[in-house]
């Protein structure tokens, strides 16, 4: 008929069974009896029969239906009634087989949790499967190279969320940790498989290289060239730059990056915005190549980024990888200086700053001309306070008068690692690894330079992050007067935790062996001795019981 509705099709989901046919079955029959009397009662029934369809468990008697709606003392006596006879007629036994039956409809087989293919744990658990079966590998992967590898592999990227989603790529960890198949330990984060994640990903890797071996065989046994749009020969040019990324992992070759000027928003921002937009223009007006972002740690440094073009059909480009050159610079001006030292930020700066993992510290000082002269602290103290940057701490250490000079030395700098790095392969480190080889490239002329990615950089140098007790030790050490981060790194050496330095005092025989456990310490490129009067105060800090007078 042409006014009918069209017929719905589609699987209907099969209702459970009820968990409680003896209860239902008394009560459809109270009801019918109801409604043949023509009681008004049977709608009282029928609102109690609906609630037990509706309830999932089993209930033991009729007092555990209280709790259900519709259900009242009346109907609840009149069940409890109609079981105990139920029981004196068939006894226990048939009771406790009828019981079990009622938990039958409960048991189903849980279905095992697959990722689906280019998804987000599909690429995790396949590469960290493949970083597993590599002879002498570390058995766990770091999250930023974990996340750099596993891109490859799916097709939703690890940093950047789909439009209009929150989620990425890695938020499918959670539910592989949640699942034991991934685990997670250490700060900073290692992620490795478990045991029912390694058998998960071997099937994974069997399903992925059978799916390979049918696609070579399709290509062999094809005679005819498909030259319509989308065929592998009109798609082997668009996907040329996935093949070469998947070819050189995390190698950036010669000519496929360019050397980015990173600036820290707070220099373009905020203060004196007159001045700090001066330096964002004569950046411009030099031809320098910049970005502005939030940098955890330091006020410039450089990037290696990837050449990335758009690909057809996609919203954004693929994601560029970048990695930062060995360079950072901390510009001061000698206001900021004056205050840097008066707050203590100065010391905490350089130690920032020299663990880090980039190898060329640099300090950009601004001189005031007359201006130090009304300064807080006086110029001597500050022109000491630079020297001792350069010569103690081993920074090197440029002098400019002004903004515009700052301006000139960064785009001269810029200049100078763009022709310094034009014909070098860049490889991928992580800053986790002990053992770091490579800081004498540049002297060797070693054409391949090892180094850290940007992301994992500035998530290293977040300046309130969880610290370790090692890093928390350091920090106590570096409160005494006299104690540089030096000497702070070489007591670390030897005694990285205050468990095992009060251990240390504990196995010493007398009070004077106790003060000059530290004094013959050697710290610092001169290797002195840290001396017994820093070694006595360490001493009486840490095991002077009360207040230290």
């Amino acid at each position: 008929m042409p006014g009918s509705e069209p017929v719905r099709l589609g699987r209907k989901r099969a209702l459970p069974p009820c968990p409680n046919p003896l209860f239902l079955k008394w009560l459809t029959e109270l009801r019918d009896e109801a409604r043949e009397k023509g009681l008004k009662i049977q709608y009282v029934y029928q609102k109690a029969i609906s609630s037990l369809n509706k309830y999932p468990l089993p209930l033991q008697n009729a007092k555990e239906a209280k709790i259900l709606q519709n259900f009242g003392d009346g109907i609840c006596k009149i069940l409890d009634e109609k079981l105990q006879r139920h029981l004196r007629e068939n006894g226990k036994k048939q009771m406790d087989d009828f019981r079990l039956l009622k938990l039958d409809y409960r048991r189903k087989k849980k279905r095992e949790y697959v990722p689906q293919k280019r998804s987000g744990g599909y690429a995790v658990l396949l590469t960290l499967y493949r970083q597993s079966q590599i002879p002498g590998s570390k058995g766990y992967m770091f999250k930023m190279e974990l996340q750099t590898e596993a891109q490859l592999l799916s097709e939703k990227s690890f940093s950047v969320p789909d439009l209009g989603s929150k989620y990425t790529a890695w938020s499918s960890v959670s539910t592989l940790i949640q699942k034991n198949l991934v685990i997670k330990t250490h700060n900073p984060a290692r992620y490795s498989l478990t045991e029912q994640g390694l058998a998960l990903a071997e099937r994974l890797e069997s399903a992925e290289q059978g799916t390979k071996g049918e696609e070579v065989e399709e290509e062999e046994e094809g005679d005819i060239v498909d030259i319509r749009p989308g065929s592998d020969v009109d798609g082997t040019e668009s996907d040329s730059q996935t093949t070469s990324r998947k070819t050189n992992g995390g190698c950036l070759l010669p000519g496929t990056y360019e050397i980015i000027l990173c600036v820290d928003f707070i220099e373009t921002t905020g203060g004196s915005q007159h001045r700090k937009q001066e330096l964002v223009k004569e950046l411009q007006r030099n031809g320098v190549n910049f970005d502005v972002r939030k940098l955890n740690v330091g006020d410039f440094l450089w990037v290696a980024r990837e050449k990335v073009a758009p690909v057809p059909g996609q919203l954004r480009a693929p994601v560029a990888r970048e990695l930062v050159l060995d360079y950072i610079i901390e510009r001061k001006r000698m206001d900021d200086l004056c205050g840097s030292i008066i707050d203590g930020r100065f010391r905490e700066q350089k130690f920032r700053l020299k663990r880090c993992g980039l190898r060329r510290p640099v300090y950009l000082v601004e001189e005031c001309g007359t201006a130090a002269s009304h300064l807080s602290l006086p110029e001597t103290t500050l022109q000491q306070a630079i020297v001792n940057t350069q010569v103690v701490d081993g920074f090197f250490v440029k002098r400019v008068q002004d903004v515009r000079e700052s301006a000139a030395y960064l785009t001269v700098m810029t200049r100078y690692l763009t022709k310094l790095y034009q014909n070098r392969a860049l490889l991928c480190r992580s800053r986790e690894l002990e053992g770091d080889e490579g800081s004498g490239e540049e002297e060797r002329g070693n054409p391949s330079c090892s180094l850290i990615s940007f992301a994992e950089f500035n998530h290293g140098a977040v300046k309130n992050k969880c610290q370790t007790v090692r890093e928390v030790f350091a920090r106590q050490l570096m409160q005494i007067s006299g104690l540089s981060g030096d000497k702070a790194a070489a007591i670390l050496e030897q005694y990285s935790t205050p468990h095992s330095l009060l251990s240390a005092y504990e196995q010493c025989r007398s009070e004077a062996e106790k003060e000059k456990l530290l004094s013959s310490i050697r710290y610092g490129k001169l290797k002195r001795n840290l001396g017994p009067a820093l070694s006595r105060t360490v001493y009486q800090l840490y095991c002077t019981p009360g207040a230290l007078t």
